[in-house]
């Protein structure tokens, strides 16, 4: 008894700090100081949340860029690749399936390199960016699907290359495209 009471309150002290109260300073710092970035990374367009800037969004429209694949439909919760081999037969098919209907979406796109980014999905089956390579191989179909002509063409390619984000402090990463990002100032274009 003499060794329990006190491990006791030393249970119940350190509870309360790292239960409680650590994860409540470290949520007040993010909203104090990352309030975007606390709050979900939500991009707001017309006082209505049209998704967050992290989370991969399924398009399949013609008339919209579309993202990587997911092994997780982009429902956030099971986040994660398959897990399955790269030399299983079940990852082959799947790959040959991406591959024939992103050619057949992307007729412009065929003869071409087709950016592994449109075959492959994400480590975690949500990734919301693409190349510009992988928007560019898709923007035959949009711009055709649009009706548009080649002024507009033209404001659709300047776009991609404004959402380009680089790599980060020059070195890390890829250059990316966040394709929620893309289809909404798409909408814009007139």
């Amino acid at each position: 008894m003499r060794t329990f009471l006190p491990a006791l309150k030393i249970f119940l002290v350190l509870t309360v700090i790292t239960g409680l109260a650590y994860p409540l300073a470290v949520t007040a710092f993010a909203r104090l100081f990352y309030p975007l970035k606390a709050g979900g990374s939500f991009i707001v367009r017309n006082g209505r949340a049209a998704g967050s800037e992290l989370i991969g969004q399924s398009f399949k429209e013609p008339r919209y860029f579309q993202g990587r694949p997911s092994a997780t439909g982009y429902n956030p919760l099971p986040s994660g690749g398959s897990n399955l081999s790269p030399a299983s037969l079940a990852v082959k098919t799947q790959v040959e399936a991406g591959l024939a209907a992103f050619l057949a979406a992307n007729p412009g796109a065929s003869g071409k390199p087709v950016p592994a980014e449109m075959v492959f999905a994400s480590a975690s089956g949500l990734d919301p960016h693409i190349t510009p390579e992988a928007a560019a191989a898709q923007l035959e179909r949009v711009a055709r699907s649009r009706g548009f002509d080649s002024d507009q063409k033209k404001e659709l390619v300047s776009l991609i290359v404004s959402l380009t984000e680089r790599k980060y402090l020059g070195i890390l990463g890829e250059r990316r495209v966040n394709v929620l990002e893309l289809n909404l100032g798409l909408d814009d274009i007139k």
